[in-house]
């Protein structure tokens, strides 16, 4: 393969090759738009939008484009973005994935290709890991659309539906994949078209794609109704599943004496799966405790589920860990990235879902 790859040069550099041509037509572009004026520069949107709507496509308008948003970053920031940043923008503007290191400045590359792909007026998603980088992301690049006459919305946990609605009016609207993902569920839940927030989806950039398409990606956004109102079958079953005597193994399998365990244990722990179940002796136990005659008869089955919650909630569910309780709420932690998921809640047997009500 090595030498395949010396005399042919592998895929990446025949790609990057290709747009190096592109690239040098912005940057041959750099002084006559530094000498342009304030005035000048700031109306070069509404002429790319002109020439949009009379049939030039983005690949047309894109050197100037990039020219563009390069000298105005420049004169908001201080920043001028180089010739590789300048080849990451045109990467993404193909819908293709741009690896940078840390600190080769991705957000700026992110800038120019949303500035580039917001002309169209379809609007821009910039998709990011978590609501400090959305928002900071959003004020610092802001600074450079609004210089360019762009509207810049970002979405966070505690929007309100108008509040959505307006952030995914303008033409880059910052947030996590959380947000835009429960967003989409919700639009689809709705009756009537005035009630959605999104108004569509044309074109996004997502920072730490291996992130948030792969390891993210394991677990589904799942939304549901608000759930129902605390009963007094909930403390009691708690308290039943108190006093419990469990047993702990690292995983379930055949080398497990199931029998043993069942007459020396009320539930077992598998620490691997995350899952408690309850015994033979746990099963009279709680029969008794509750004074019915057979758990698993059907009239039984809200107790049974309360009480395999509670197994589940006191033997697998660890304070600082899975959750945390901030101000008398319970709060899921993300499994992923250890930050905590406001308004959310466990999916009822798979604990690792991630669900909102």
């Amino acid at each position: 393969m090595g030498m395949f790859d010396g005399l042919f040069g592998s895929y990446s550099k025949r790609e990057l090759a290709k747009i190096e041509p592109i690239k040098n037509k912005v940057l041959a572009l750099e002084d006559e738009y530094a000498a342009m004026s304030e005035e000048t520069l700031k109306g070069q949107t509404k002429i790319f939008k002109e020439r949009i709507a009379n049939g030039e496509t983005v690949d047309d308008i894109l050197p100037e484009a990039l020219a563009t948003v390069r000298e105005a970053a420049w004169r908001v920031l201080g920043k001028k973005p180089y010739p590789v940043q300048i080849i990451g923008a045109i990467v993404l503007t193909q819908g293709r994935i741009a690896e940078m290191k840390t600190g080769e400045g991705k957000t700026l590359v992110a800038c120019c290709a949303a500035y580039l792909n917001a002309l169209p007026g379809k609007g821009v998603h910039v998709v990011t890991v978590n609501d400090y980088l959305a928002k900071y992301q959003s004020e610092e690049m802001g600074k450079v659309f609004r210089y360019l006459g762009l509207t810049i919305g970002c979405i966070l946990h505690e929007l309100n539906n108008d509040q959505r609605r307006e952030a995914y009016n303008c033409d880059i609207t910052y947030g996590t994949n959380n947000e835009f993902g429960f967003d989409y569920l919700r639009d689809n839940m709705v009756i009537y078209m005035k009630e959605k927030v999104q108004r569509g989806h044309a074109f996004a950039i997502v920072d730490e794609v291996d992130s948030i398409l792969i390891d993210e990606a394991r677990t589904p956004l799942i939304i549901s109704g608000k759930g129902d109102k605390s009963t007094e079958l909930y403390t009691k079953a708690d308290k039943f599943a108190k006093s419990l005597v469990p047993y702990t193994v690292v995983e379930m399998d055949d080398k497990v004496d199931q029998e043993e365990l069942s007459e020396n244990s009320d539930y077992i722990i598998d620490e691997k799966s995350k899952t408690a179940t309850i015994t033979r002796q746990g099963v009279k136990k709680a029969e008794k405790y509750f004074g019915v005659q057979n758990l698993f008869d059907a009239d039984n089955s809200t107790l049974l589920h309360h009480i395999n919650q509670a197994l589940k909630a006191n033997g697998c569910m660890k304070n600082d860990i899975d959750y945390v309780v901030k101000d008398g709420e319970v709060i899921i932690v993300d499994e992923f990235t250890g930050r905590l998921m406001m308004g959310r809640r466990f999916k009822i047997g798979r604990a690792s879902c991630r669900e909102r009500v």
